[in-house]
Formats: structure tokens, C-alpha cells, sequence
């Protein structure tokens, strides 16, 4: 996005910079923060949210930010906001209710919270930039529909491998090609990893072990997969895909695809464990017209009928204020679901399971997630892993079996659940509405 830089600028020389909120200040927030303080002109960030509030102070002084103000009410942050003070506070709210924050950049990676903060900013107007492919994987459909009817953008960001695989998708769209398959790179996939076998990473780049857990075995890649899915239209082509192991170069992987196997899905979402260069992201492709193939041939993409196209690495927090200026500026969403859900995360016993327990978070010890194409999930009732904490087992459950909502008691009150339920609804009249019209 070339033309985000020259137009943060003119936003910069007019005095007029686009005012952020950050809700969420853990090792991705502190990224964020130092980013648009230190390396965005025409961006400030007014005010940070974080449940443990020396957190949110952490994220402003690791940016060279010390001049910060606690604030309580939406009243004494609007105060801060006018005054050019930099605020923090415990309630995330505020921010969301604020009338001089022009966005918000969601970074907290928790489903209930996450969507009570999402409902509450939308509710009042406000762009948000979701780095949060949990809550997005498991009723982004719905709070896209809430957004579309208040007119504000609700977006994944630039940066993580979504983005970056959303990106290079439009590109190869762009110059005429058609894409069938989106691909992500990975060094690592061990469906067994938990918090205890991740603690030494975890701890070398100061990241949470359940987080780092939640990369290792699968989880999280299934939940960017899923939502590039649900933005492209694409479907996984088999539960948890294919995800091959390959130690070559990306390009030389167009030989594992059945391009046929490739149309009839419509394209597919995937990853590959090992391949060169990594990490990364790969976008394969077909062009029907010989004359461009010739062209392609010539530039050294090879004779087809896949092209590959990659981008070999992804920068997370450096890129997602360029999210923000897209939205702001552009009404430009990096990526969002096209309309119901095509690939959920389903949720799996990691080890063995007894009836009366209740569910841990995602990356812990319990459960992992896998891609399941959703018309399955729909079919066979699979308990999708974004609503599975805190759920208590009616029965033993063997390692590696997927659960069913008919395994599980859900807590009470959850919102959710109530966004999930609606979006089901939602979706499958507009699916009866289709037939009949």
C-alpha cells in the first residue's frame, strides 16, 4: 500500500493526525505502541487499554512515552485526548465510547472479551483493527454484519500472515491470474505442544508460553487459515489440511497440488511445514489466456499451470498502523469474511479426556484446533475450539477425537455463544433466502 505513507503524511503536515486507541498492551501491543509513536507520522496514540493498567504504562514508556494519565471515565479520557495527554486505563470501554478516537486496534487474542469490546466500538462508530484471528475465526461473520450496518470498516491487519497472504492475493488478482490456493509457511507443527515443552522459547523473546504453545500445535495457523478462507472464499481440502512437510523451495511445491482438486473447491487455504524461504506466505495461481502464460514462462515463473507467487516474511506490529491509515483514510478493509463462515476451527482433545473436567484456553494442555470446512461443522455439530474454555466434559473423550457440542456444557451467559448461535441463524436464512430467490 504505497500510497498509505505520502497520505499519513499530508496528515502530518496538516496537523491532523488520526487519533488511536489500543486495547490490549502484552508483547504484540508493546510492538504497536512503540510503532506509531516513534516510526508513524500522522498517527497518535491517544490512549491504551489493558486489564493489568502497569501494563498499559509499560507499552507508552518502552516507547519513550512518560507524560501518561489515568483516566476512569469517558469524560476524563476525552479531557486527556484534547488536552494532547497520553491516556491509559482498566476499562476498555472508554476507549471505545470516546469520541476523539478515530480507530481501535484490538490485541488482546481473548474470544468473550474481545467481543464485548468489538460490539462496543462498533456500537459507537469506530473503525477496529482486529489483531485477534481467535475472535475472527470464530464469529467474524457476525460482527461483520454489525459493522456493515454502522458503516464502519472491521478488519484484520497488515503484517500477520493473514494480511500479508490477503495482500498478496489481491496483487495476483490484480494483474490477471486467478488464485487457488493461499499458503503459509511454517518452521514447526506438533499438535501436542503445550505451555510446559514452549516455556524456554516463551521465554527468550518474552512472549507468553500458552501463546507460543497456540503457534506449535497448529492452532493458531488454523484459525489464519480459517479467516483467509472466509475472506477469499476458499475452503481447506481436507480436515486440518494437507499440510505437507517439504524441505525445497515454494516454487517447486506447485508440483504437490491436484489443480483440478484445486477448481472444484474453489481454491483451498493450506500450509507447509519446512519449505524455503520461511517464514512466509504463498499465494498459487492459474492464468488461462497462452499468450500471458507465454509472458509468464518469460519471466521466470515457470510453464504452469500453477505460478507461485510468496512473500518471505511477515512483520506483525510494524505494518498494522498501516491497517489503521487504510481504514481511516480509505474505507479500505485489509481483509474481513465476504459473508458466512467457510472454514471454522474445530475443537480437539490434545490428550485424553474425563467426563466432569473443564476446558483450558487455547495453547494449553488440553485441546488444539484444526480446519474443518463449515458446512461439516454445521452437519456433525463440532464444537468450534474459539468457544470451548470453560466448558465442562459430559463424557471421556479419546486423544485426538474432535469434540461435539453434544460433548460439552457450556457456561452460562456467554456472549459469544449468542454471537455464534446468531451468526448460524443468520447465515443459514440467508442461504434459504438465496435458494428461493
Amino acid at each position: 500500500m504505497i500510497i498509505i505513507d505520502r497520505a499519513l503524511q499530508t496528515r502530518a503536515a496538516a496537523g491532523n493526525p488520526i487519533k488511536v486507541g489500543m486495547i490490549g498492551a502484552g508483547f504484540m501491543g508493546r510492538g504497536i505502541a512503540n510503532q506509531i509513536v516513534n516510526s508513524v507520522p500522522g498517527m497518535e496514540l491517544v490512549a491504551i487499554s489493558n486489564r493489568q493498567i502497569d501494563a498499559a504504562k509499560q507499552a507508552y514508556s518502552e516507547a519513550g512515552i512518560e507524560d501518561i494519565q489515568v483516566v476512569a471515565t469517558v469524560s476524563e479520557l476525552e479531557d486527556a485526548i484534547a488536552n494532547g495527554k497520553y491516556a491509559v486505563t482498566e476499562d476498555a470501554k472508554l476507549l471505545c465510547r470516546a469520541e476523539g478516537i478515530d480507530a481501535l486496534i484490538e490485541v488482546t487474542g481473548a474470544v468473550e472479551f474481545g467481543a464485548h469490546i468489538v460490539m462496543e466500538a462498533i456500537a459507537h462508530c469506530k473503525h477496529v483493527i482486529m489483531m485477534n484471528a481467535e475472535l475472527d475465526g470464530t464469529i467474524g461473520p457476525i460482527l461483520k454484519v454489525y459493522a456493515d450496518k454502522a458503516g464502519v470498516i472491521l478488519s484484520a491487519c497488515d503484517g500477520d500472515q493473514p494480511g500479508v497472504q490477503m495482500n498478496l492475493y489481491r496483487f495476483v488478482k490484480s494483474i490477471g491470474l486467478t488464485p487457488l490456493l493461499c499458503g503459509n509457511i511454517k518452521g514447526l507443527q506438533d499438535p501436542y505442544r503445550n505451555p510446559t515443552t514452549q516455556e524456554g522459547f516463551a521465554k527468550r523473546w518474552g512472549q507468553k508460553p500458552h501463546m507460543v504453545a497456540s503457534f506449535a500445535d497448529g492452532t493458531k495457523i488454523s484459525f489464519e487459515q480459517a479467516i483467509v478462507a472466509n475472506a477469499t472464499g476458499m475452503k481447506v481440502a481436507k480436515r486440518g489440511m494437507l499440510g505437507y512437510d517439504f524441505n525445497g523451495y515454494v516454487d517447486e511445491m506447485t508440483q504437490l497440488y491436484d489443480i483440478e482438486q484445486l477448481k472444484e473447491l474453489g481454491g483451498i487455504v493450506d500450509y507447509v511445514v519446512g519449505a524455503k524461504p520461511g517464514p512466509g506466505v504463498y499465494v498459487f495461481a492459474t492464468h488461462d489466456d497462452p499468450k500471458q502464460q507465454h509472458y509468464l514462462n518469460l519471466y521466470k515463473l515457470g510453464e504452469g499451470p500453477l505460478y507461485s507467487f510468496y512473500t518471505p516474511y511477515h512483520l506483525c506490529h510494524f505494518e498494522v498502523p498501516l491497517s489503521v491509515a487504510r481504514a481511516v483514510l480509505f474505507g479500505d478493509a485489509v481483509m474481513s469474511p465476504l459473508a458466512g463462515p467457510l472454514v471454522d476451527v474445530v475443537t480437539t482433545a490434545k490428550i485424553d479426556l474425563k467426563a466432569g473436567e473443564t476446558l483450558d484456553g487455547i495453547g494449553y494442555y488440553m485441546t488444539y484446533g484444526q480446519c474443518e470446512n463449515s458446512n461439516i461443522v454445521q452437519q456433525q455439530n463440532l464444537l468450534p475450539i474459539g468457544l470451548a474454555e470453560g466448558c465442562r466434559l459430559k463424557r471421556d473423550i479419546s486423544k485426538d477425537q474432535v469434540l461435539t457440542y453434544e460433548d460439552v456444557e457450556l457456561p452460562e451467559g456467554r456472549l459469544c455463544d449468542q454471537l455464534r448461535t446468531e451468526q448460524n441463524n443468520y447465515f443459514a436464512s440467508e442461504k434459504i433466502l438465496a435458494a428461493v430467490g
